[in-house]
């Protein structure tokens, strides 16, 4: 068994241990038994290497089943770890109690500005009840709170605040549970409209706050650009694909978006970060670049495009997943690439085991490259079929010309399709599971706006660039923006009829049992038969 086969298996058993205590929570009896279970596999495989009367039993074995073991163990331990953490989080026990209380603190995150309010995540270093104060070390931090404060006045990223209001408890609806949202990003604990006091800016300022913040002026400047040439929704749209910020889209276009399975085109999210990645990989090829030096440059891309979104946690795990899926392209190794996939996860659940289950976009991150790379390659290969039949039975056409010709002509074609369509199917359950939509027409418009986006971003940066320094030079730049946005929005408008989608109420998680199951067992015969030959 080769080392990345092993250290696969070593993954996929953290992951597990994450997930069977996410769901049963395991006894500590029980973990103490697979404990002991696997260091006595550990210890009898290595003792019994120098002992040669010791035969029929596979001793690398044995040693490989005792260290997966104890990575099972570690999983469900890391989990025990922040649920113990969230349960003794010191802000979140003063919770929902008739008290106000004074917090103090620093804004650790662009505002999440609103129509008529605006939301600031501030790290709290220590805390006031009434007018005593509490037993916290001033500097040291306690816990990260969540204010929803008016519209005005503004704050910015680093002010030092204090806060006097009632800690509540974030909200659980029938339909979205705000609490476990929250939790995975480490807030146990929200604020309403309390009485905010700035105290000082640039609490704790350094080189990386420097940087931080000199990104999220240039993101503002592009924005204020982007407004000055563009009207609603035309903007709303811009924002979202080149800044990743669509906080100020109305509800109602949100809602033909994600009816038309258009949503992740306005949001930095993995399967954007993948799809996008892949048209560049594509697009830089076709100009000539060798596979490598594309590679490279599509990283570079990845990298600048979450930083000016504000690395977002979604946006960083989403840049994660998407030079993990390029890197997968480089090496041209499906097994192997499925392999990095997967200790990926291991080592983001390392440091965030709550976004198994409470990350969606985690989850369609994850699943959204393993169906590039296992069902992309069957899809590519069927599309490459039709043409031939077509090309050479209808058209009758020479079969000596059709390997060039559909090189040189559709083989970008091919692969937009193939990866459009191979990440909408691995990622369909979960979305149907959370959101309870199917969009019937969501490859087709994914068809339509795909090719679009990349020259929608080009020319999305360089129109808000020169805006920000001219703003006539910046309307006359946006002038393709402007055809393509209107282009999008045609889209968006012609396929969010009602009859195009269907929204189902109270999914059951057995759909994705046996979604899965059948996507899975669907990819592996269609690999181990003669299908796969034929095509």
């Amino acid at each position: 068994m080769t080392p990345s086969k092993i250290l696969f298996y070593l993954s996929i058993l953290f992951v597990v241990g994450i997930f069977f205590e996410s769901l049963i929570k395991i006894p500590q009896v029980t973990l103490w038994i697979f404990l002991f279970l696997g260091v006595a596999l550990i210890v009898f495989s290595l003792f019994a290497f120098s002992q040669i009367s010791i035969r029929f039993v596979d001793l690398h074995f044995v040693l490989i089943l005792g260290f997966c073991i104890m990575l099972f163990v570690l999983g469900v331990l890391r989990m025990q770890i922040s649920e113990f953490n969230v349960a003794n989080n010191e802000l979140s026990k003063l919770n929902d109690s008739s008290e106000k209380i004074t917090l103090s603190g620093t804004i650790i995150a662009e505002p999440d500005i609103r129509e008529s309010s605006q939301k600031l995540k501030v790290r709290v270093r220590s805390n006031v009840t009434g007018n005593v104060t509490g037993n916290v070390t001033p500097n040291v931090t306690v816990g990260t709170v969540l204010i929803t404060t008016n519209r005005y006045p503004e704050y910015s990223y680093l002010d030092n605040v204090s806060i006097t209001g009632k800690l509540e408890t974030p909200a659980e609806f029938d339909d979205f549970n705000y609490k476990n949202y929250l939790m995975k990003d480490g807030i146990y604990s929200v604020i309403n409209f309390p009485k905010i006091e700035l105290v000082s800016k640039k609490h704790n300022y350094n080189v990386f706050s420097y940087l931080y913040e000199k990104i999220l002026f240039s993101k503002q400047k592009l924005r204020e650009s982007i407004r000055n040439n563009f009207s609603p929704p035309q903007s709303y749209i811009l924002e979202g694909t080149i800044l990743g910020d669509k906080k100020a889209i109305p509800q109602d276009f949100k809602n033909k978006m994600s009816v038309t399975g258009l949503s992740h085109i306005i949001a930095v999210s993995g399967m954007h970060v993948v799809i996008l990645s892949s048209i560049i990989m594509f697009l830089l090829i076709g100009l000539g670049l060798r596979r490598d030096q594309a590679f490279y440059i599509a990283v570079i891309f990845i990298c600048f495009y979450i930083i000016l979104a504000g690395l977002p946690p979604s946006g960083i795990r989403a840049g994660i997943m998407g030079t993990v899926y390029l890197f997968a392209q480089k090496i041209g190794r499906q097994s192997v690439s499925s392999r990095i996939i997967v200790l990926a996860c291991g080592l983001m659940l390392l440091f965030n085991p709550l976004l198994l289950f409470y990350d969606v976009g985690f989850q369609l991150s994850f699943l959204a490259v393993l169906g590039i790379i296992y069902f992309e390659p069957l899809i590519r290969k069927f599309f490459k079929f039709l043409v031939k039949f077509f090309y050479t039975k209808v058209a009758g056409g020479n079969l000596k010309t059709y390997l060039p010709a559909i090189r040189e002509k559709n083989e970008s074609l091919f692969s937009m399709l193939s990866v459009t369509i191979a990440a909408q199917i691995f990622t369909l359950p979960i979305i149907v599971f959370n959101f309870g939509n199917i969009s019937w027409v969501s490859p087709i418009t994914n068809i339509l706006i795909l090719p679009a986006v990349s020259f929608l971003m080009l020319f999305g940066f360089l129109s808000s660039t020169i805006g920000i320094f001219s703003r006539a030079l910046g309307w006359v730049s946006s002038i393709p923006c402007h055809v393509l946005l209107n282009y999008f929005i045609w889209v968006v408008d012609l396929f969010s009829k009602s009859w195009m989608h269907k929204t189902i109420e109270n999914v059951s998680w057995i759909w994705l049992v046996v979604s899965y199951f059948t996507i899975g067992f669907a990819t592996r015969f269609l690999y181990s038969s003669r299908l796969n030959k034929f095509f």
